[in-house]
């Protein structure tokens, strides 16, 4: 019994090399990324055959494939290795602070997040939060975050999703470049310069179809940050679709206007996305909890401004 109790007990150095080489594919990918030898994750992925009885792998030539007992190992050991690293991190930042390693969006952080972290901080200071930016999906336990706000679909795989809001867009432009393109119907749109969001590829054509209207939009420039976007405007490269609650003071001050009178809701919306290894995670609770009264307390006072506007 007792030598049976061992063999369903591999090492974690010996579960880890065989997680590396599961997802790379080679042995001199998966030294690489540990930090050890060829040699060392070999003789470990061999001693972790010997001591299960199976063929994990099978060796070709251009490196190695998982056998189909391997496959389902692999699926299993990652979800046993990510509730093994989340729990580690929950000893080791309860010895100090809690710590929330938190991915924010580069615009959505820095202009609608950013100012209200005073109150956060105000009322939970035994939390350190820790930033990194981040677009799009990636591997929470390989770059150690434990939240991410993310604008898009709630289809983070092996995560929980918490709708945040909704996103309106409209097309914006300097006040320059309208005086020199006016637009009368959504039509003059077309032959316009449309700047692009690369995670966006598709947002021109759903706001013509919400205003119906058939055609091939023209190409413009591409752009990875709605930052960049609102500054190609502001030179009078062209217009952009642009989430308005995000270019306040751009509108404000009147570097870029609405160049027609009509918004659409994204397709996209914003959710903050947490691991399910980390769903216990007090600090990401206390945040989620905070960040739905905030967006809550936003959309209150945004309705409130329209609401003024319109008397």
């Amino acid at each position: 019994m007792a030598n049976l109790s061992r063999r369903l007990l591999p090492s974690t150095s010996a579960l880890a090399a065989f997680d590396s080489v599961a997802r790379l594919s080679t042995f001199s990918a998966a030294a690489e990324e540990l930090s050890l030898t060829q040699g060392a994750i070999s003789r470990q992925i061999a001693g972790l055959e010997e001591q299960l009885g199976v063929l994990l792998f099978e060796r070709t030539s251009r490196g190695v494939i998982l056998t189909e007992a391997g496959a389902d190992y692999a699926r299993a050991i990652a979800n046993a290795l990510a509730e093994i690293r989340s729990a580690s991190l929950h000893a080791m930042t309860k010895q100090h602070n809690d710590q929330l390693n938190l991915a924010i969006l580069p615009t959505f952080g820095t202009r609608w997040l950013m100012p209200r972290i005073p109150q956060f901080v105000a009322r939970h200071p035994e939390i350190t939060l820790n930033f990194a930016t981040r677009i799009g999906m990636f591997d929470f336990d390989r770059d150690d975050i434990d939240m991410a706000i993310h604008i898009g679909q709630p289809d983070w795989p092996g995560a929980e999703s918490t709708f945040l809001m909704e996103e309106m867009v409209a097309p914006v432009a300097s006040p320059s470049f309208l005086s020199s393109h006016p637009i009368s119907k959504p039509e003059d749109l077309l032959r316009l310069p449309l700047l692009q969001m690369a995670s966006r590829p598709g947002a021109w054509n759903h706001f013509f179809e919400s205003l119906e209207v058939n055609g091939t939009p023209s190409q413009a420039m591409r752009f990875e940050q709605f930052s960049n976007v609102a500054q190609a405007c502001i030179a009078g490269l062209g217009l952009a679709l642009m989430p308005l609650f995000l270019i306040d003071s751009e509108l404000a001050n009147g570097q870029l206007v609405q160049a027609f009178p009509h918004q659409v809701k994204s397709p996209s919306a914003y959710y903050a996305v947490a691991p399910l290894s980390r769903k216990d995670f007090r600090p990401v609770g206390a945040f989620r909890a905070w960040l739905l009264e905030e967006v809550a307390r936003y959309q209150e006072s945004a309705a409130a401004d329209a609401r003024a506007w319109l008397r």
